[in-house]
C-alpha cells in the first residue's frame, strides 16, 4: 500500500521539528552537554509538587469543567490582572488548556478560515508555522534582524499585511532569540491591527523572565486591543512545570466559547491534578520564580560575555532563557556548525535554521542548565571555534 497517498496533504507537507530531529542525534551519546531543549533545569518547587500530591491523596482524580476548575480560573484572572494589567471574567473569558501548545492550536482553529493569512515573526518557535498550516491557514513569516534585537518592527509588519491577513502571532519574550518588544513598537503594531482588523494571538509564556529591569508590556493591555487579542500563557517556563502540561487562554467571551468547543471535543479538560498544582503556583509561587529568574540572569550575562569574547557576536537578550549567537563569520552553516560542535566537542545546541530561514547563520543556546555545565560548554565551544 502506498501510505503517502493516505496521509492528508496539509500534514504530509509539514516538516518534523528541527529541534527534535537534532536531539534524536544526541540520545545515547555519553558526556554530551546539552544547551538545547528549552526546559528549566530547576525541579518544580516543592510546595507546588506537594499540592499535586495532596490532590491525589484527597482523591481528586475526576474530570473538571471543560473550561477548567473555577478556583483556578479565578486565580488566573487575578494573576493576569495584576501582572499583565488586563481584566478578564474568570467564568467566561478564561480557558485552561493542555499546555500553551494546545491553546495555540485551538485559537488558530477558532479564528482561521481556509486560505486566511496568519502573520508571525521569525526566527520563531518551531510549531508556529505548522500550527497555521494545520488550521488550513497560510503562514506569512516576517523576518526580524539582529540589529533590532530580533524584535518585530511595525514598518516590517506593515509590508506583510494584505487583504487576506486575519491573524498576527506574537511571542515576546521570544523563543529562540530572547527578543523583547518595547511599548512604542507594540503601540505601532496595535495601530496596524486595528486599522486592518487583524486579530492577535500573543504567546507570553516567558513574560516573567525579563532582565535588566525591563518592563513586560502585553499588547492585550493597550487601548483597543483586549477586544481583538487572545492572551496565551502557562506554567512550564517561569514556574518550572513543563511536565504538568498546563496553559491557559484569555479572550473575549465569544472567542473563548469558540475555543472551548474545539477543546471540548478534543481534550475535554486539562488534568485536575495539574490544575490544583497551578493554583498553588499562582497564589504562592512568586518567590521561587524570582530566584530562578535571578539565576537565569546571571547565566545569560556569562554566556553573552563568553560568546562575544570568542568572536561569535551575540546580542544581550532581554528575556526568556536563550542566547542566539551569530556564527556566520565561521563560514559554516548553522547546521554544520551545530553538527561539528556536537561531534568534536560533545556540546549540543540547536541550528538557527530550525527556527525559520531568518535563523540561518545563528545558533540557539539554552541557558536553563547548571553553571558548571555552561562553563564547560563555553570552554569547549571556544576550543572548537579556535580550530576553524
Amino acid at each position: 500500500m502506498d501510505y503517502s497517498q493516505k496521509i492528508a496533504r496539509q500534514i504530509a507537507g509539514i516538516p518534523r521539528s528541527g529541534i527534535r530531529d537534532f536531539f534524536e542525534l544526541v540520545q545515547g551519546r555519553e558526556g554530551v552537554i546539552s544547551l538545547g531543549v528549552g526546559e528549566p533545569d530547576f525541579t518544580t518547587p516543592w510546595h507546588i509538587r506537594e499540592a499535586a500530591i495532596y490532590a491525589l491523596e484527597k482523591g481528586h482524580t475526576s474530570y473538571t469543567s471543560n473550561l477548567g476548575l473555577p478556583a483556578l480560573r479565578k486565580s488566573i484572572a487575578r494573576y493576569v490582572g495584576d501582572f499583565f494589567h488586563v481584566e478578564y471574567d474568570a467564568l467566561t473569558e478564561v480557558l485552561v488548556t493542555v499546555g500553551v501548545s494546545e491553546a495555540i492550536d485551538i485559537a488558530l482553529r477558532a479564528l482561521v478560515n481556509p486560505g486566511d493569512e496568519v502573520i508571525y515573526h521569525e526566527p520563531c518557535y518551531v510549531s508556529y508555522s505548522p500550527s497555521i498550516v494545520m488550521a488550513y491557514g497560510t503562514a506569512v513569516g516576517v523576518h526580524t534582524r539582529k540589529r533590532d534585537g530580533f524584535s518585530l518592527k511595525p514598518e516590517e509588519l506593515a509590508k506583510a499585511i494584505t487583504p487576506k491577513s486575519r491573524v498576527l502571532m506574537l511571542n515576546f519574550p521570544t523563543n529562540p532569540t530572547g527578543a523583547t518588544a518595547n511599548r512604542e513598537d507594540l503601540e505601532g503594531i496595535a495601530k496596524l491591527c486595528i486599522e486592518h482588523d487583524i486579530f492577535v494571538l500573543t504567546d507570553e509564556i516567558y513574560s516573567e523572565l525579563r532582565y535588566d529591569g525591563g518592563e513586560h508590556v502585553s499588547i492585550a493591555a493597550l487601548p483597543g486591543m483586549k477586544e481583538r487579542t487572545i492572551l496565551l500563557h502557562g506554567f512550564s517556563k517561569a514556574f518550572a512545570m513543563t511536565g504538568f502540561r498546563l496553559g491557559y487562554a484569555c479572550a473575549p467571551q465569544p472567542i473563548t466559547e469558540a475555543m472551548m468547543k474545539i477543546h471540548q471535543y478534543s481534550m475535554l479538560c486539562a488534568p485536575i491534578v495539574s490544575q490544583m498544582a497551578a493554583i498553588e503556583a499562582l497564589e504562592n509561587g512568586a518567590p521561587e520564580v524570582a530566584k530562578m529568574r535571578e539565576a537565569y540572569h546571571q547565566r545569560r550575562d556569562f554566556l553573552v560575555k563568553r560568546l562575544n569574547q570568542m568572536g561569535l557576536g551575540c546580542h544581550s537578550p532581554g528575556g526568556a532563557f536563550y542566547v542566539f549567537p551569530d556564527i556566520r563569520g565561521t563560514g559554516l552553516s548553522s547546521k554544520d556548525f551545530a553538527m561539528r560542535l556536537l561531534e568534536e566537542e560533545g556540546v549540543a545546541a540547536v541550528p538557527g535554521s530550525a527556527f525559520g530561514t531568518s535563523g540561518e547563520g545563528f545558533l540557539r543556546c539554552c541557558y536553563a542548565t547548571g553553571f558548571d555545565d555552561l562553563k564547560l560548554a563555553m570552554d569547549k565551544m571556544e576550543r572548537f571555534v579556535g580550530r576553524l
